[in-house]
């Protein structure tokens, strides 16, 4: 009774810069925890973050990985 289940993780790489983008953009990504390109982070896939990823899409690239 062991077993774990695992759980989904999404690998968020920022690929472009938010410069000339909207105030809110930045924030955003600044909340994924992204400060600068080629920065990679590793989130929990909830909709939550799928809502931040949502708003900058057009910066980011997003992967799925198991943990």
């Amino acid at each position: 009774m062991n077993a774990k289940k695992k759980e989904k993780l999404l690998k968020i790489t920022q690929i472009k810069s938010a410069i000339g983008y909207r105030k809110k953009a930045k924030l955003t990504l600044e909340a994924l925890g992204l400060r600068r390109m080629h920065q990679t982070v590793i989130k929990p896939d909830n909709p939550a973050i799928r809502g931040m990823i949502r708003a900058v899409s057009h910066l980011v690239k997003v992967e799925e990985v198991e943990s």
